[in-house]
């Protein structure tokens, strides 16, 4: 089967029109709605010059404008961008001129940072604005004024605009799925949806009891009307956000079954209302990226409130560790299966740790097939190896990253003539054949899931003119798994933590920012210039334990 996933939304919606395809708060969605405003949205797209392979952003939080953006772009063969919501207006024009972004759909409430970046983005030509059901109309608000650029509320554009008839789409048609990564810069993630659609096959479609992927559109489409009839269909909330691989692809993957997506009230994590909605909307499946999205959720069962829980059944996690003490809670509260898996943008999954029960604790992580730990030279290791490999993977995976062949050679490589996905997760495999993950091994920090490069925060930093040398490195955290710390070099008696932390957060999304920062006169570099890491992660944690250090909430966690 070797169609876009927008075929295959149109063709579901044609056998079931009137099911409820999404749900957020005031307002859902049938799949004959859902269909209606992508296809009125497409047509405005096209209308704005927009066409195949222009390329649409969607800087959006989790709702079903999200979810229509991207059904929309895909209906006209144009490539969804996605967008990181916490960037400053600075960040997000790098990233929408690295895209080539010619449209851009974004949350009202992040028009500060929109007006900020277009201004410095040639290429785009149309700006539209989403509002949240029941508050004012669209063409109400005030929108941005950019000279030579369309603008307009999403809604005043599905009133005005006629639908834009279905048209088969190709597997070939592509999605974009920017990454935090090693180049202190948003890297592109290229997906071709023929490779998505099989890599979402065996979790999509295996619940289902089918295996492997639907030979034609037709059988696809009787799959998800049979899953609707009989209850089967999945009803998926993302906890994560959308602009995540793991909460997209997921939801993604609920719609082409018949299912239902159910979202949260926006901004900051409401873990009371997350567990009402579970209740109230009968969901099954709850997405989220590790302990920094569970540990609240956690804290909230824990806090003496009785929830409804009877109709979930999974939990999925991705992105960064999802502690067993968390699971444990989980588990002695709902009858439910636990995935946390060791996955990436680049490509995977490459593990899984599979839980049912509380007696299933401590999780390992057991491989997938066609998962492998390799030496640098391409060697594969054996279960228990005492030797240090990186996890590689062979199956549907991503064309490579947006206009940089020199990486994406270096992490897709051709091994005994086969194509793998080498992001550069060191692991070791255990005697019974379990994958000991041990981390990234460049000097990324993952904080919540989101992806940190040091340089880039060293850069905001030595900016200040009373710094004169600084380094960026990640600690342990038990909620986020790393947090960003930094020792700072400066001869004035004046700068303090304070200072900096606002200073940085001038041009760097809050998750970027040093939680804590260490000043000192200097910094012991060799004449080479070069540093310990190891030292500034001695002194950083050594500081801490003496008290001096003040702790903080992760700078933009809301």
């Amino acid at each position: 089967m070797d169609v876009s996933f927008a075929t295959i939304w149109e063709a579901v919606a044609r056998r079931l029109p009137g099911a409820v395809a999404v749900q957020e708060p005031g307002r859902e969605l049938t799949y004959a709605e859902f269909d209606d405003r992508a296809a009125r949205l497409a047509e405005a797209l096209v209308r704005a010059g927009v066409g195949p392979g222009g390329r649409v952003a969607c800087y959006l939080h989790n709702g079903a404008a999200y979810l229509v953006t991207v059904f929309a772009a895909l209906k006209i063969g144009a490539v969804p961008v996605n967008a990181n919501y916490r960037y400053t207006g600075k960040e997000l024009s790098g990233l929408l001129t690295d895209a080539g972004a010619e449209a851009i759909v974004f949350s009202g409430s992040l028009a500060t940072g929109v007006e900020e970046a277009v201004r410095t983005v040639p290429t785009l030509r149309l700006l539209v604005r989403v509002d949240r059901p029941g508050r004012a109309a669209a063409h109400e608000q005030i929108l941005l004024d950019v000279p030579g650029r369309m603008s307009a509320g999403l809604d005043d554009l599905i009133a005005t605009t006629p639908p834009r008839p279905a048209e088969p789409r190709p597997g070939s048609d592509q999605l974009f799925l920017y990454t935090g990564g090693t180049t202190g810069r948003p890297k592109g993630v290229v997906w071709r949806l023929a490779d998505l659609l099989h890599s979402l096959a065996v979790p999509v479609f295996g619940p289902l009891g089918v295996q492997g992927l639907p030979a034609t559109l037709e059988e696809a489409v009787e799959i998800a009307v049979a899953a609707r009839k009989d209850g089967r269909a999945p009803v998926t909330l993302p906890v994560a956000p959308l602009m995540h691989a793991t909460g997209l692809f997921n939801a993604m993957g609920a719609l082409l079954t018949g299912g239902r997506v159910v979202t949260t009230r926006p901004g900051g994590l409401d873990a009371r209302h997350v567990w009402e909605t579970v209740a109230e909307r009968r969901v099954r499946t709850v997405i989220v990226a590790g302990n920094a999205v569970c540990a609240p959720l956690v804290a909230e069962l824990q806090a003496g409130r009785s929830y409804d829980l009877s109709s979930l059944t999974s939990l999925i996690s991705s992105g960064t560790a999802l502690s067993d003490d968390l699971k444990q809670v989980l588990h002695e509260r709902a009858d439910v299966t636990i995935f946390d898996a060791i996955a990436s943008s680049e490509g995977g999954p490459f593990a899984f740790a599979v839980t049912s029960s509380a007696a299933d604790l401590p999780a390992r992580f057991f491989p997938v097939p066609g998962t492998k730990v390799i030496t640098p030279d391409g060697r594969r290791l054996t279960p228990g190896s005492d030797e240090t490999g990186v996890l590689a993977y062979a199956g549907p995976m991503p064309l490579g990253y947006h206009g940089d062949p020199a990486r994406t050679a270096a992490t897709y490589r051709v091994i005994d003539g086969v194509r793998h996905a080498i992001p550069g997760d060191l692991a070791r495999l255990e005697a019974d054949g379990a994958i000991r993950f041990l981390g990234r091994g460049s000097s990324v920090i993952n904080t919540g899931g989101e992806k940190v490069y040091p340089q880039e925060v060293e850069t905001a930093l030595l900016t200040h003119p009373d710094v004169t040398d600084c380094v960026v490195v990640g600690l342990p955290d038990e909620t986020w798994g790393e947090r960003v710390a930094a020792v700072v070099a400066t001869t004035s008696p004046t700068l303090t933590e304070d200072v900096l932390h606002a200073w940085a957060r001038k041009d760097l999304a809050g998750y970027k920012v040093p939680r804590h920062i260490l000043l000192r006169p200097a910094l012991p570099r060799s004449p080479a210039g070069k540093l310990e890491l190891a030292w500034a992660r001695r002194v950083l944690t050594d500081h801490g334990r003496s008290g001096r250090t003040r702790c903080r909430p992760r700078p933009g966690s809301a």
